[in-house]
């Protein structure tokens, strides 16, 4: 299966298990779904061909964003679910905006509220939030705008608001098959750096997934592998020079290659590993147009689904979706490896494929409950937790 091809189209993405975050607040459904097809003849192939903004003839806009922690155009989580959303709108003639909340990655749920009630005051009709901090202020802006939906990716659903649709990603599994590659392409010193402070559950996913995937690949090699793992410098997901400095002591060190798994944080690994002749993992998206130290990345199908669920909302199958939590996974398409791109000279596409379709038929499953101790329990991996 060749990832990159499917973040291209907006089909074929079906509803699995219901998936509930960690929050005391969510919805559990359980619903499955047949494969939809959203008409896309229209749509532009490339994201960066559609302008971040653009000016309505009324001055409202259908279609809106709000964004997670992090910069807008971040190569990774914001400017996947934002690619998701122009797209959609230029192929089908809809208005657009984007809205950040006010205080950076400083922001409070208020300053989250107040870019949610912004969109809905603006015209939307639907409003994706992206990121799980998200949550609070997500559950007030739903209920003061019941006649607006809203897409939480990263997200949940809330018992009575209708209007939200959770979309959730089974991220272990991406991480499991980059874990699973670079120790098969022959890398036996390994670095994870999460975003999120530990807190975020999708970074938490990617990385235990990627652990796992390492440690069976190292298991199948007979072989012992090492991975320092940290949360530090990552809570608001951005680059810093601390984070830098802690990556390049990581390789000054001996670790080959760092999972980058937290937006804007990315460039600081990168930058780290280019001056010490490393390689990096990237995450949500493709990052190898970024930098020439990635491998490979961790990707999830954030564009091709939030036009998919975006789709609900115009094709009157909001239902469907709205009040409910959906986790897409490989049984979807919707998680994966960017084959056409990577660096991968000793494990074969044909190998992957193997693999995947092995998660995709739930024949390999992968444990997506990160330890809450930080204790990972593994037989050829040594997890230096830092």
């Amino acid at each position: 299966m060749k990832f990159s091809k499917i973040l291209a189209v907006v089909l074929c993405l079906a509803m699995v298990f219901a998936l509930v975050a960690c929050t005391s607040g969510a919805k559990t459904e359980t619903k499955t779904e047949t494969k939809t097809e959203t008409k896309t003849e229209n749509a532009p192939v490339d994201a960066e061909s559609v302008p971040d903004t653009m000016t309505s003839a009324d001055g409202t806009y259908e279609i809106a964003f709000v964004t997670d922690v992090g910069q807008l155009k971040d190569k990774s989580f914001n400017q996947g679910t934002w690619e998701g959303c122009k797209l959609y709108a230029a192929a089908n003639n809809k208005s657009y905006k984007y809205y950040q909340p006010a205080n950076a990655d400083k922001a409070t749920d208020d300053d989250r509220y107040d870019a949610m009630k912004a969109a809905a005051d603006g015209g939307a009709k639907v409003i994706v939030c992206a990121g799980f901090m998200q949550g609070n202020a997500l559950a007030k802006a739903a209920a003061d705008f019941p006649e607006v939906n809203f897409i939480f990716i990263d997200g949940w659903a809330f018992d009575g608001l209708n209007n939200i649709a959770g979309i959730a990603y089974q991220e272990e599994q991406a991480g499991y098959l980059a874990g699973y590659a670079v120790v098969m392409e022959g890398y036996t010193k390994l670095g994870f750096c999460g975003g999120g402070g530990g807190d975020n559950p999708a970074c938490c996913r990617y990385g235990y997934g990627f652990v796992q995937g390492a440690n069976a690949a190292a298991a199948e090699k007979g072989i012992e592998i090492e991975v320092k793992y940290s949360w530090q410098y990552g809570s608001s997901f951005s680059a810093s020079p601390e984070l830098q400095t802690m990556a390049a002591g990581w390789y000054e060190s001996g670790t080959e290659i760092i999972f980058a798994c937290g937006g804007s944080m990315f460039a600081s690994i990168a930058a780290a590993a280019a001056e010490n002749d490393a390689k990096v993992v990237g995450v949500d998206v493709d990052q190898s147009p970024e930098s020439d130290t990635v491998v490979t990345s961790a990707m999830k199908g954030l564009s091709a689904s939030v036009q998919w669920a975006i789709a609900k909302q115009y094709e009157g199958k909001w239902e469907e979706i709205g009040g409910k939590a959906t986790s897409l996974g490989a049984a979807n398409d919707a998680v994966g490896l960017p084959t056409e791109t990577w660096s991968l000279k000793n494990w074969s596409v044909a190998d992957y494929e193997k693999l995947f379709a092995a998660m995709k038929d739930g024949s390999l499953v992968v444990d997506p409950n990160y330890p809450a101790d930080n204790v990972f329990n593994l037989s050829n991996a040594k997890v230096e937790v830092i």
